[in-house]
């Protein structure tokens, strides 16, 4: 129905705006979705300033390392004598000096271990006379029954100053307290020297970032080692020591500084190491130097050790060790992998400014053939698409290694594990999920081996910034790549679910750690990308935030504020909505009026008013009396004037009174006559109470479409319910928010207008009749259910992949 619109002399305004819902209700007190964030966020200072830079006086401390490891491939066992040169770069003068021991999350009493939850059971329900029964996940307690047969942690045999003198320490579960002889005070250096044993854990068992594996059928272990050294705390401008307990989920909270490695392994192994290799003569082959130095100008990987020559090796049982040296220059942590079986390929990268990354893999033979097809590449391509929205990646190598981990990250160095089957074949899960990994696992070289967030605290700023350009990164490799997260709409699930707690939570407190820290944040970043800044001004401001804390500690605040820095967007709403609450994006299109102007003309309004009033449906009984009328025509000499006209025929008295309200016009207010516009007045509801721009798809009746992008300010007087009024000289037919998904709005049935249903497909199934009194004469059949969900399910899908580092 058309209704008619009256233009009203009262400070001359339109009778139908967009009025502030609730602005004569004294009570109405709508959530603040735009209230700034700045009575969140800590106070700008000299170290942080109020753009999100690094202030003037900004500081970091460093750590050096000059490390000897000896790896026992008989007993599975690391030895390690480290010296640690600690400069305190802070304004504070420290007393003592903490020490991380992450190996001692596996200890038997760790509080990881003990202030573990039970794994999740899922119960089957009674059937009938049978009792029903309980089903855990093999994985979850397998791990569990590990732990209770390895127990690990380091064992600390000297802390010692230069002079080879006792520090006194104390350890305190993952960390390690060293008492100074000396207060140490500002740009001031101490050095100290450790020595400490570890058992290397068997990682498909008990779980974690490092660990080794077994393959019985050549009776050789495979070695990716990391977190093996007692590393440095980070102690900052923001916390002072980062001491919080290692529970497994919040990771690293590191230091940079310059490494020289040492690793004495035996003769017939390979090392492949975060670093660059100093003594190539002394432990690489000739004809593997030679074709490394192919490799700097091929046009594709070079295989340095053929697969033919790992197999080879794997017979191999030499007595004699080599020491494999490495150095690493500006990192904030050290990790290698070592084996007899490893295949190792390597391809030069030249980038942008000319500098050479040599990108290289190192894999069992079980990996082929889609490590050989899929990993260096994959390097490559991570590489050149993190470069265009970062910085240059400035260290000399990036590697991928195949082992039992199925994705970490270390500075040059990842582990990643996805391989085919035992009969070489694989298929489309496989392939794109190592693909995927490596190009996340070598993502994380730039958030946080350079952008060195703190993992600890907040696990969002390196996993869900990295997802978020792995999507991208996916989306280059190829078209319709089968990318697991980063659009809108894969995170609608997750976001409309009771079990989530805010993207700002600590990260050993996290719900759904995956989609809390990984998707919902690679999600957001893509909208605000996408859909609210576009991308010439996203681009320009990550790319700014990325090299203004490059080799540096950003916090939460530096990357909001330097993205509105940056962008001269205020996004207070956004970061507040999508990463302080747990709201869902669902905005429904409410009533639609349709308006049409009275222009005072009582000659031409009348014939509308008359089209409008026989749009009405009568009732019954003017439907009855109505052919009551037709069959009886009574008092016909009675008809004259009055009878030929109705209630809309002007009359003199109405001529006069449009002349009166005319004249109060301005000629600048007659201008609204001068069309004859269509007006709606749409009503939008914020079901959800996530606020964000409303992306609404008006189709004319002439056939025509035009997107309308109404900004999420809309929402700023009150979040719940708005007007907007449309003005068109077109006749609309139909509405449609968020016609491409772009939001992640939960509920697409609302966001029509007219409606519309949704479209979708279901499956039919019978029950399976049951003979009770037979299955209690065969016995308890949870057995039977069990076999049965297996082999129908096992041959057809696999399961999804979980490991440390993408869950």
């Amino acid at each position: 129905m058309v209704l008619r619109l009256c233009v009203l002399f009262i400070g001359v305004c339109l009778a139908i705006t967009p009025a502030i819902a609730g602005e004569k209700d004294a009570k109405f007190q709508p959530e603040d979705k735009f209230r700034q964030l700045e009575e969140i966020l800590p106070t700008p200072n000299i170290y942080r300033n109020a753009a999100g830079a690094p202030g003037h006086a900004y500081w970091q401390q460093r750590a050096d390392y000059d490390m000897q490891i000896r790896l026992d491939d008989d007993k599975q066992h690391l030895h390690g004598e480290a010296r640690i040169t600690y400069t305190n770069r802070s304004p504070d003068t420290l007393k003592y000096l903490w020490v991380q021991l992450d190996q001692n999350r596996f200890a038997k009493n760790s509080d990881q271990r003990l202030a573990a939850p039970a794994p999740k059971l899922k119960s089957s329900p009674r059937k009938g006379y049978l009792p029903g029964y309980d089903k855990m996940n093999v994985r979850d307690l397998r791990r569990r029954v590990a732990e209770e047969n390895y127990a690990g942690g380091y064992t600390i045999t000297a802390v010692k100053n230069d002079a080879g003198e006792a520090l006194p320490h104390t350890i305190n579960k993952t960390m390690m307290r060293i008492d100074l002889a000396q207060p140490l005070p500002p740009n001031r250096s101490v050095s100290f020297h450790l020595a400490w044993d570890y058992p290397i854990m068997p990682q498909k068992l008990v779980g974690g970032r490092a660990g080794y594996e077994y393959f019985p059928e050549d009776d050789n272990y495979l070695y990716e080692v990391a977190q093996f050294f007692p590393r440095m705390a980070a102690y900052t401008d923001v916390n002072g020591w980062q001491n919080k307990q290692f529970l497994g989920n919040g990771e690293f909270t590191l230091e940079f500084g310059d490494y020289r490695v040492a690793i004495t392994a035996p003769a017939d192994f390979v090392i492949a190491s975060a670093g660059e290799l100093t003594n190539p003569d002394q432990v690489l082959e000739p004809v593997w130097q030679q074709r490394l130095k192919q490799a700097i100008t091929a046009e594709q990987p070079v295989a340095i050790i053929t697969e033919s020559e790992a197999t080879a090796n794997e017979s191999s049982r030499t007595k004699d060790t080599k020491t494999w040296i490495y150095e690493a220059k500006n990192v904030r942590d050290f990790a290698f992998a070592g084996s007899r079986k490893f295949i190792w390929d390597a391809w030069g990268y030249k980038q942008a400014d000319n500098s050479l990354v040599m990108a290289m893999s190192y894999y069992p033979k079980e990996g082929n053939p889609l490590w050989e097809r899929y990993s260096t590449q994959s390097i490559v391509h991570t590489l050149e698409v993190y470069n265009r929205y970062t910085f240059i990646y400035p260290y000399p190598t990036a590697i991928s290694v195949n082992g039992p981990v199925g994705g970490m990250e270390y500075p040059m160095i990842c582990f990643n594990g996805p391989r085919p089957e035992k009969d070489k074949t694989y298929g489309r899960r496989t392939k794109y999920g190592l693909i995927s990994v490596i190009i996340h696992e070598v993502g994380h070289n730039y958030f946080p081996m350079i952008v060195n967030s703190d993992e600890r605290q907040w696990t969002w700023m390196d996993e869900g910034l990295n997802t978020f350009l792995q999507f991208l990164a996916e989306q280059e490799w190829e078209e319709k790549y089968p990318s697991r997260r980063g659009e809108a709409r894969d995170i609608i699930d997750y976001m409309t679910s009771n079990a989530q707690v805010p993207i700002m939570t600590n990260s050993e407190s996290l719900l759904q750690f995956g989609n809390n820290a990984y998707a919902k944040p690679a999600a957001a970043l893509n909208i605000l990308r996408e859909t609210i800044l576009g991308r010439e001004l996203f681009d320009f401001a990550f790319r700014e935030y990325a090299q203004r804390w490059k080799f540096k500690r950003p916090q939460p605040a530096d990357f909001f504020r330097t993205m509105e820095d940056a962008s001269a967007v205020d996004l207070d709403w956004f970061w507040r909505g999508w990463f302080y609450s747990t709201d869902h994006v669902d905005i429904a299109v409410g009533p639609v009026k349709h308006y049409k102007l009275d222009k005072h003309h009582s000659e031409s309004d009348a014939p509308a008013w008359r089209d409008l009033e026989a749009e009405e449906p009568l009732s019954v009984s003017q439907e009855r009396n109505r052919e009551a009328a037709k069959r009886v025509e009574t008092y016909a000499y009675l008809k004259d004037f009055y009878n030929e006209n109705d209630k809309y025929t002007p009359t003199p008295r109405d001529r006069m009174m449009d002349e009166e309200r005319l004249e109060v016009f301005d000629p600048e207010d007659l201008t609204v006559f001068e069309k004859d516009f269509n007006y709606y007045q749409v009503t939008f509801n914020n079901v959800g109470g996530l606020v964000m721009p409303i992306l609404l798809e008006v189709t004319y009746a002439d056939g025509g479409v035009e997107m309308l992008k109404i900004p999420a300010e809309i929402w700023r007087y009150n979040p719940q319910t708005v007007d907007k009024l449309l003005i068109t000289e077109r006749e609309i037919v139909s509405l449609q928010v968020d016609p491409r998904w772009e939001t992640a709005d939960a509920d697409v049935a609302n966001n029509h207008y007219p409606r519309k249903p949704v479209s979708s497909r279901f499956k039919l199934f019978k029950d399976k009749r049951r003979n009770m009194m037979q299955e209690i004469q065969k016995g308890d059949p949870a057995t039977d259910e069990v076999s049965r969900s297996e082999s129908d399910t096992g041959s057809r899908k696999q399961p999804k992949r979980k490991d440390a580092d993408n869950p």
